[in-house]
């Protein structure tokens, strides 16, 4: 139980640590650089890949680029998501992409959409939608200096409440598309740990040309906080294929905890530490992202 643990809050402490990074000005590109020759050098360590399987990869080679494209641009989709609508919605909008593989396992692949599947996927809608709803205040000016600076600020607010559902649903798809990615790679035969590895040697090194290219001002705060992320990410990982080797005989609960602890501690430090405002309708998502998790469970 303790790798679970482990599990859920090393992913919350990573959506932390990129929201302070917001708020603190700091580039979380290079951050994230900087994080994966770290998760390169945990994942050779600790998941032990045997890379001289690299030449058994073939037709997975397609499938890792795609992955060492995605996997850093999602996370910083991630870092604008937590800037634009806080933690709370945007860990359970990540974790709402297991709905994704379950539409593409329908679509794609062939397998039977039960009705409970349906069920849960349709929860699953509607808390996306529940978790982006943002109200439109209106401000009562007394004078017409009052009124300017409320309609200053509305037109501002409206800019960025516009950004909040794109931010939102891309970290959903984003998710979602890369855990058919790893999916995919593992029916091909291709190693976990091995693909991993070389999925995070790309993903560094595509990103590390980008910032080349784009002659990027480097910071070293953000290259430090790299390290920390770098750990915190291959510690979600590690923690959490250790919790399905110990509890082998009980995925419903490696399943089931991960997702509910990361949206219930998410929700958590987002309200109680970062004073996230939610309305009545983001709590309502947040109840239904943990019942749209329950119910796809049981299907």
């Amino acid at each position: 139980m303790i790798y679970l643990i482990i599990a859920v809050l090393c992913s919350v402490a990573v959506s932390v640590l990129l929201k302070v990074l917001r708020q603190k000005d700091i580039d979380i590109r290079q951050t994230i650089v900087a994080g994966y020759p770290v998760a390169f050098l945990l994942t050779l360590v600790l998941l032990k890949p045997d890379i001289s399987a690299i030449d058994t990869l073939g037709a997975a080679w397609s499938i890792i680029i795609a992955l060492g494209i995605l996997l850093p641009l999602v996370f910083v989709i991630l870092g604008r998501a937590i800037a634009a609508i806080g933690m709370v919605a945007t860990d359970a909008a990540q974790r709402l992409s297991l709905i994704i593989p379950i539409i593409a396992a329908f679509l794609l692949f062939g397998e039977v959409l039960t009705g409970t599947r349906i069920f849960g996927l349709a929860l699953g809608f509607l808390a996306l939608g529940a978790l982006v709803y943002r109200p439109q205040s209106v401000a009562n000016g007394k004078d017409n200096h009052n009124a300017a600076a409320s309609l200053t600020a509305s037109a501002h607010q409206g800019k960025a409440l516009s950004k909040t559902p794109l931010w939102l649903f891309s970290v959903w798809a984003g998710y979602g598309i890369i855990d058919i990615l790893f999916k995919q790679v593992a029916k091909q035969g291709a190693a976990f740990p091995l693909t991993l590895f070389v999925s995070f040697g790309l993903a560094g090194l595509l990103l590390f040309i980008y910032l080349l290219i784009t002659r990027v001002r480097w910071q070293g705060s953000a290259l430090l906080a790299g390290l920390l992320l770098g750990a915190l990410n291959m510690g979600n990982i590690y923690a959490y294929v250790r919790a399905h080797q110990v509890l082998s005989e009980s995925p419903s609960i490696v399943f089931t905890g991960m997702n509910v602890g990361v949206i219930t501690v998410a929700t958590l430090i987002g309200v109680g530490v970062f004073k996230e405002q939610l309305n009545r309708i983001n709590m309502l998502g947040i109840i239904l992202a943990i019942s749209c998790v329950a119910v796809l469970f049981l299907a």
